[in-house]
This record gives C-alpha cells, structure tokens and sequence, in this order.
C-alpha cells in the first residue's frame, strides 16, 4: 500500500468512482454527488495498492487557519479492515499539520465512531444527517507537530 496524491486525470477518475461507489451509491445517488465546491481548494490524497488500483481515498479542506476537516473518507470493501484507513487518516492528519491546523474536525457515520475513537477523535454532538437517512456525528481532534 501506498500513499499518493491524485495527479492524473486517469487517477482521479479513479479517486471519484470509489468515493461515489463506496458513500453514494449504496443510497442510488448519481454520479457527481461524491463532489461539492470545495474539490478545487482541498487537498485529495489516495492509497494505491501494487497494481496502482485505488483503495482508499479521503479529502482534506480548511475550515478556518487553524481547523481543518476531513471529508470523502472510503475504502474499498474488500480491504477494508486490513489498515488501509489507518494509513490514510494518518497520512491526512499529516497533511494537514504541515499546513499548519491544530484541530480536525469530520462527521463520521455510526458506524465508523469506533474506528475515529481509537484514532483520537472525540464526538461533540449530532452533524447532519445525510440522504434525511444516514445520521453523522461531528468529531474533533487537537494535533500537534
């Protein structure tokens, strides 16, 4: 597994389908809703396997100079459990010390609150609920250089 950031047009067409394939469709939403306004000013980071096939990706943009958010956080199914994401919220958290945040802020899925919990993140309370089905809680984590 490798870390990368998304150059391509090829790799981030790639990027997108597993985005959209792993937090969209599931819930029958088109191609495109795995995007908003803040592609172009955020920073886009990727894990790639030995054949370069995505299978991880995750979105990191800045809420303030001192907060930054993750976003887009899928990993492929077949890999999922195997560190992938580890690897990749680690990579994020890096990035986004080196552009200078003290917190990280995310909404995270019921489901993945565990995961976020051992890796720091402490909830603060409801976020939005997305498809009116699919509750988010907001977590925050301070990071330090």
């Amino acid at each position: 597994m490798k870390v990368i950031e998304p150059s391509t047009a090829a790799e981030y067409q790639c990027y997108y389908k597993l985005r959209w394939k792993i937090l969209r469709s599931p819930w029958q939403q088109p191609r495109g809703s795995e995007k908003d306004e803040l592609e172009q000013s955020s920073h886009h980071l990727m894990i790639v396997d030995a054949n370069h096939a995505v299978i991880a990706v995750g979105r990191l943009h800045f809420n303030s100079i001192r907060e930054a958010q993750l976003r887009y956080m899928a990993v492929a199914t077949a890999q999922q459990r195997r560190g992938a994401g580890t690897l990749l919220l680690q990579a994020l958290e890096h990035k986004a010390t080196e552009l200078g945040a003290e917190y990280i802020v995310l909404d995270a899925r019921e489901h993945a609150l565990r995961f976020y919990h051992k890796q720091g993140y402490q909830a603060e309370g409801p976020a939005d609920t997305l498809f009116n089905i699919i509750p988010h809680i907001r977590m925050r984590k301070k990071i330090t250089p």
